[in-house]
């Protein structure tokens, strides 16, 4: 159905093949967010170390690091559809051998082999996921889609680490996640299938070695945008206290895998909250203001949260960094994708996710680096205050962010 010419909050789900994508997607990200769970606990109670913690972020780096660029030439060139279809398939078999070693008590060393390919899968499905979202969405209600998409990854963020808490705790072993990982993406893949798109890529250049740095020139020229992914990338890579929640959880709260499911959960909970608010307001006016404000809010988080030793307190303070962070999810990929030409959607869109996934995956390996040698409470609380030096030197570097004015619209300063 076409949407109304005054969309409301829920206008993007008249679309039939959006409402498929939505659950898909709901489903995948669930399943990521509970193998992602189920590995950090396995992987420190059979280790007891923060290094090999931190790893899991490391391994799933590289393939980030080394395939995201040709990723987002190959969204450009080929059927995004087609590509996110064979790496959900890669993400279910990657799933089921965890299962196996899990069951079989197997070496460490083929989980962190099976992260390597989930971390492959995500490199491409990153920027084509991205870009097919403009597909099948119109440019009018597309704002409205990314804060539905900003929803589904932060609902599935808060049940997926929750129910996979509760499994563990039951069952006393991770085993059923991997196996429950596994059907979500198979349920992903049947939703995608049936997705029709309306609107087919045009300007399918060749692939070759100059396309590679397309989308970093395009990021490069266009400030607000590159702003945009500097703070987030530094933000998340220096305040990567999520990844070491299972050591918060069994050492220094002491609340056991059921309280890490609920650690896990509490960013989300507050990042679902902030992305409803958002959702059910007018567009931002002042959205580089407000992005800055964000990132400012997440590294003070940050630091009481490292601080705290108290549960309630963790749980506050990991609610409001997820709240902060989803302003900065939303009007980042609103820019991003916004301020792109469609041919070049793909290539952009792995830029965005090589930095992104950098922060995530390599922050993750820096918090345990950091919390090996200097301990988890300097490693987090370091972290923070990084964050807060980041925001200071983005605001003078680049003023057009402090400057942009409404998000979504045309005249942007």
């Amino acid at each position: 159905m076409t949407p109304s010419a005054s969309p409301g909050p829920y206008a993007v789900f008249q679309i039939a093949n959006y409402r498929r994508y939505f659950a898909g997607n709901l489903l995948g990200i669930l399943g990521h967010q509970m193998l992602t769970m189920a590995v950090g606990w396995e992987i420190y109670e059979r280790t007891g170390s923060a290094l090999k913690l931190g790893n899991i972020g490391l391994v799933q780096y590289l393939p980030i690091l080394l395939f995201t660029l040709p990723a987002g030439q190959v969204a450009d060139r080929y059927s995004r559809k087609i590509i996110m279809l064979s790496t959900l398939s890669l993400t279910t078999v990657a799933s089921i051998v965890m299962l196996w070693v899990s069951i079989t008590k197997g070496s460490i060393s083929l989980i962190y082999l099976c992260l390597f390919l989930n971390g492959l899968a995500r490199a491409f499905q990153a920027p084509a996921r991205s870009a097919f979202v403009t597909q099948i969405v119109p440019r009018e209600i597309f704002a409205n889609a990314v804060a539905w998409g900003s929803n589904s990854f932060e609902i599935a963020t808060i049940t997926g680490p929750a129910l996979g808490g509760l499994m563990i705790g039951f069952y006393g072993n991770p085993t059923l996640v991997y196996l429950v990982t596994a059907v979500a993406m198979i349920t992903y893949i049947v939703l995608l299938t049936g997705i029709q798109v309306q609107k087919p890529q045009e300007h399918r250049e060749p692939i070759h070695l100059q396309g590679l740095l397309v989308g970093l020139k395009f990021v490069w020229r266009t400030k607000v945008i590159v702003a945009s992914i500097t703070l987030d990338l530094f933000a998340v890579l220096l305040g990567g206290a999520v990844t070491l929640l299972p050591i918060f959880a069994k050492d220094i709260l002491q609340v056991g895998p059921k309280g890490l499911g609920w650690l896990r959960a509490a960013p989300s909970l507050g990042a679902v909250l902030m992305a409803f608010t958002i959702t059910h307001r007018p567009p931002i006016q002042k959205a580089g203001r407000t992005l800055l404000l964000g990132v400012i809010g997440f590294g003070l988080a940050t630091i009481v949260f490292g601080l705290s030793r108290q549960f309630w307190l963790s749980m506050l303070m990991l609610m409001l960094l997820g709240a902060f962070d989803s302003i900065s999810v939303i009007i980042r990929h609103t820019l991003v994708q916004l301020l792109t030409p469609d041919e070049m959607r793909g290539r952009v869109s792995a830029v965005n996710s090589l930095f992104i996934g950098t922060s995530n995956e390599l922050g993750g390996y820096e918090s345990g680096l950091v919390a090996e040698y200097f301990g988890t409470t300097a490693s987090v609380v370091s972290g923070g205050i990084g964050t807060l030096v980041v925001v200071l030197l983005v605001a003078i570097c680049w003023p057009e962010l402090r400057k942009y004015g409404a998000l979504g619209t045309e005249s942007k300063i």
